[in-house]
């Protein structure tokens, strides 16, 4: 039997989805073993102990100054910076994306146009932007949208273009207008590719948001992050690490619900 024909079974594929991460975690407790055994006062790998208890301190204690829980402060902060850039990039790609696809005129006008916007990399303008739009939270907000904006109008052009002319000429033919057909013919579409869009582009989003907070920012994961390095609080670094890879996991694992929920039909083909 060749290998691409071996489908493994339930358990036997949840093992393989699993081990990974405990090769990780046992290849991380083996390193700060040695490493503490050697110094025990070491912070480069802090034991994993060490971690679960700053976890369970940062989420429940209040910060001695305001008597805040500042790691939910954080979070509440990232998430609402994240949540208005990717909704604006979302909105923006789709409305973009339909044009260029459907009408000749706009493709002509702006396709080579987010072409080119695509290719500058968004974190050399920060300081444009900071500049443009100061320090405050618009400047994040604005860079998460640079950052995933032309990806997603590209994906929702090229995927509006696929649709097959069949659907629109008979559309055309039963005297459906330019705005019917974007809204019967190619939104039902095209929507599924924007949700898988999003996804893909929560990773860059979260890049651009920590490197907006580590610059300037008085709240917020990334800001945290880059606040406590200079104290060489691995532990704390680690733990907001963790954190923001569960937020982005369960966004992800949201968004891909949802795809299925109101999409089943579209999942195949994906």
């Amino acid at each position: 039997m060749r290998f691409i024909n071996i489908i493994p079974g339930r358990a036997f594929g949840l093992f393989l989805m699993l081990l990974p991460f405990a090769v990780v975690l046992i290849a991380y407790a083996i390193g700060s073993d040695i490493r503490l055994a050697a110094n025990p006062s070491d912070k480069l790998l802090p034991a994993p102990s060490s971690i679960g208890d700053t976890m369970v301190r940062l989420a429940t204690e209040g910060d001695r100054r305001t008597g805040r829980i500042l790691f939910w402060f954080d979070t509440w902060a990232s998430l609402k910076r994240l949540g208005l850039g990717i909704g604006i990039s979302a909105s923006l790609g789709l409305l973009f994306g339909l044009l260029i696809g459907l009408l000749p005129t706009v493709r002509s006008l702006l396709a080579q146009f987010v072409a080119v916007l695509s290719m500058i990399p968004p974190l050399a303008l920060l300081p444009i932007l900071f500049i443009v739009f100061g320090l405050g939270e618009l400047s994040k907000v604005v860079l998460i949208v640079i950052g995933t904006l032309p990806f997603i109008i590209r994906d929702m052009s090229q995927r509006t273009l696929e649709i097959p002319q069949e659907l629109l000429v008979k559309a055309q033919t039963l005297g459906a207008s330019s705005w019917v057909i974007a809204i019967r013919v190619a939104l039902p579409q095209v929507m599924p590719r924007l949700i898988q869009a999003v996804r893909l582009s929560l990773g860059p989003a979260w890049l651009f948001l920590i490197a907006a907070e580590a610059i300037a920012a008085d709240l917020g994961l990334g800001y945290r992050i880059f606040l406590v390095r200079r104290y060489l609080a691995m532990d704390v670094i680690l733990t907001y690490v963790i954190w923001i890879t569960l937020l982005a996991f369960m966004m992800d694992w949201l968004l891909r619900k949802a795809s299925q929920k109101l999409f089943p039909w579209a999942e195949e083909s994906l």
